[in-house]
């Protein structure tokens, strides 16, 4: 459902949806999007800035190709949103042994600002996941774990870029 009650994924509404799958896909995802950021929004992070941390913590520390990679994002957006992350004090760059690596980690109030997000970012999974179900949601991961695999190969040779087939 999205903030206005009404039913994104089914019955009547999927009149809403195109028939171009990019169209749907950005639908959805703006919707999905939507519904965590409402939900993280006492975490004082967005449910982006919550993914880009999440990746950060498991990786302990990372750089922007290792980010690129772990999140599917372009380095343009990947590094607006570093810089933010940054400017706010809950990232910090630490020295890689080759000087053109941008390497970072979580702060201290970076690790805060997480925890304090986690069990909100829980809610919002189990209300999507309510909403949808647990097979549903399954079978949906499924089928676009192909997607992706089908429509990016691997970073091309212009860093950054994503490649189709």
């Amino acid at each position: 459902m999205n903030r206005r009650g009404t039913r994104l994924a089914g019955g009547q509404d999927r009149g809403r949806l195109s028939a171009c799958v990019c169209g749907t896909l950005r639908m959805v995802s703006r919707a999905v999007t939507q519904l965590y950021d409402e939900v993280l929004r006492p975490s004082g992070l967005r449910v982006t800035q919550f993914s880009i941390l999440a990746v950060m913590a498991r990786m302990r520390e990372a750089n922007l190709r290792q980010l690129e990679d772990a999140l599917a994002i372009d380095q343009t957006t990947l590094t607006r949103s570093l810089s933010l992350l940054e400017r706010d004090g809950v990232i910090e760059r630490v020295p890689h042994p080759d000087g053109r690596i941008k390497a970072m980690r979580l702060t201290a109030r970076g690790r805060r600002a997480l925890d304090v997000a986690r069990p909100l970012w829980a809610q919002a999974q189990g209300k999507v996941l309510r909403e949808l179900g647990t097979k549903a949601w399954a079978d949906a991961q499924r089928r676009l774990a192909h997607l992706l695999s089908v429509t990016v190969k691997r970073r091309g040779p212009g860093r950054g870029r994503l490649v189709a087939p």
